[in-house]
């Protein structure tokens, strides 16, 4: 950068205002990134000449009272007679999004929060001083207008402004109406622009905001209080998963960053706190794809006394509320497939049941560990040699079942190897009382009845001790602290974790994570 800086040319504008000089670090900056060009130039030229008027290009002291969507849904059936006597001042501020000149009368779009509205500003009205100022406005400004409406000759509801004030001077020229902001990785790295420019993803993210808060609201009315536990951990514990690491310089500690809130949520009901949530961000180094992303958000959720088969049917409630609460129905159509979430209407199934009707393997097959191992290499999937026969069969299912799973299911009695966490069934101790469910071909939520028993939890914790000194890298640690918790007795317990961003892919129809994220992680510009 400092040898760009030496050999830089000199920047030149056909502006001779004083204020030209406090606007060249930011030239500067354009220039070292390639970005400097006529458009940026005149921008600032027009800023310099506003400046020059006395015109601030920042101010504070303009107060909105109206919004466009709310304009449109009171005022939109009436006449313009009807208009006309009205008699009304509305107050508006947003982003001009368009600007059509006719000589001495403008016609722009303002776009706000809810939506857009047609402004008209005449000469003859604004003055001859306030509309050579706004004349110099560029699409991207942000405005103030105060004034009343009126219908076009083509019938559109219509601003005719008193006043036209500039509340944020644009310096970064607008993508193309038409054509928007469309290279992906674009509108991912600025989001800022994709929000402005597609009506699409604001849709998204409003969607988003409304599946969060109807999540909270079936949880509450559950009877579930919504708690908060530690994103910094000492320990890696609750999923098996890399962390992420940190250092806490005052401790001189590493800490990790949560990939699970779930042994904290645990320690709350031996507390006696009895049914607990945690809408929650988690941190998991691993890989990116359209399904993944290292920083994600979850709802995990602990009910005392309850199974997990009381889970399955409130999984069914809850999904079935939220849709119908943003989709309007139980029934949502995802990437051409149309899913039924009816409670009722989920199909349940074992794990080693859908090893033989979905996956087509016999259990002569799926218990034959040099058989599975051998049909995993002929696949191209890859395995540890010290990986028993539960996690062989789990990568069998990846393989051969997951995918298949279109309309949402359970998928219940998970071998207890591939389950640390999870209590065993009583009737067959090799496996437990776990479910996943899956939508579409994809995990949503994966849920259990806890293990209370410490000494047992201690043996999988020893278990997954030495898995990790064989070389996996997302295996539990043991925690000592957790294991005294359940030592003072933790009351019988179901526990489940659901995605956010999955379900607002489901019900947004978006295949892509990326997608109902505001701000995913991405490679470096550099």
């Amino acid at each position: 950068m400092e040898a760009q800086k030496k050999t830089r040319k000199p920047i030149k504008l056909a502006s001779k205002s004083e204020h030209v000089e406090y606007f060249m670090p930011m030239l500067e900056n354009f220039a070292d990134h390639g970005e400097l060009n006529e458009v940026v130039k005149n921008c600032v030229g027009k800023a310099c000449d506003l400046l020059d008027s006395g015109v601030s290009l920042y101010p504070n002291d303009f107060r909105r009272e109206h919004e466009a969507a709310l304009v449109h849904a009171e005022y939109e059936a009436c006449t313009d007679d009807e208009l006309q006597a009205l008699g009304m001042t509305f107050s508006l501020a947003g982003r001009m999004m368009s600007s059509r000149s006719f000589g001495k009368v403008i016609f722009f779009h303002l776009m706000d929060r809810s939506g857009t509205l047609q402004c008209y500003a005449e000469k003859a009205v604004l003055g001859e001083e306030a509309f050579a100022s706004f004349k110099t406005l560029d699409v991207g400004d942000i405005v103030g207008v105060t004034g009343g409406l009126f219908r076009t000759k083509t019938g559109e509801l219509t601003l005719r402004c008193d006043t036209v004030r500039l509340l944020s001077k644009s310096f970064r020229a607008l993508p193309d109406k038409h054509s928007g902001l469309t290279d992906v990785e674009s509108r991912y790295r600025q989001r800022y622009v994709d929000l402005i420019m597609n009506p699409r993803a604001r849709d998204i993210f409003r969607k988003r905001s409304r599946i969060v808060r109807e999540f909270r609201r079936f949880m509450e009315q559950k009877g579930f209080m919504e708690v908060e536990t530690p994103m910094m951990h000492a320990i890696a514990g609750g999923a098996t998963a890399r962390p992420f690491v940190t250092h806490h310089n005052a401790l001189n500690m590493d800490l990790y960053m949560r990939i699970a809130p779930e042994l904290y949520l645990k320690r709350l009901i031996v507390g006696g706190m009895e049914r607990v949530f945690e809408i929650n961000r988690c941190f998991r180094n691993e890989g990116i794809d359209t399904r993944h992303n290292p920083e994600f958000t979850t709802c995990e959720f602990y009910w005392a006394y309850a199974t997990y088969e009381d889970l399955m049917d409130l999984t069914e409630q809850l999904f079935a509320h939220i849709a119908r609460e943003v989709c309007g129905s139980t029934i949502v159509s995802y990437q051409g497939k149309e899913i039924d979430l009816t409670p009722g209407h989920w199909t349940r199934m074992s794990y080693h049941e859908a090893l033989e009707k979905i996956g087509g393997h016999s259990p002569e097959f799926y218990n034959d560990m040099e058989a599975v191992r051998a049909y995993l290499r002929e696949h191209g999937e890859r395995y540890m040699e010290s990986e028993g026969i539960g996690k062989l069969q789990s990568r069998l299912f990846d393989l051969d079942v997951e995918e298949k799973l279109v309309q949402p299911s359970f998928i219940y009695a998970y071998p207890a190897e591939i389950s640390p966490l999870a209590r065993r069934n009583d009737e067959n101790p090799e496996i437990t009382d776990r479910f996943e469910f899956f939508i579409c071909g994809c995990e949503y939520g994966n849920a259990f009845s806890e293990l209370n028993d410490p000494v047992d939890q201690r043996l999988r914790f020893e278990a997954q001790v030495e898995a990790k000194a064989n070389g996996d890298e997302e295996a539990c640690p043991l925690d000592n602290d957790y294991l005294r918790a359940l030592e003072f007795g933790m009351p019988p317990t179901a526990g489940e974790g659901i995605g956010i961003d999955r379900l607002t892919m489901l019900l947004t129809d978006e295949p892509s994570i990326r997608e109902v994220l505001l701000f995913p992680l991405l490679r470096s510009e550099a």
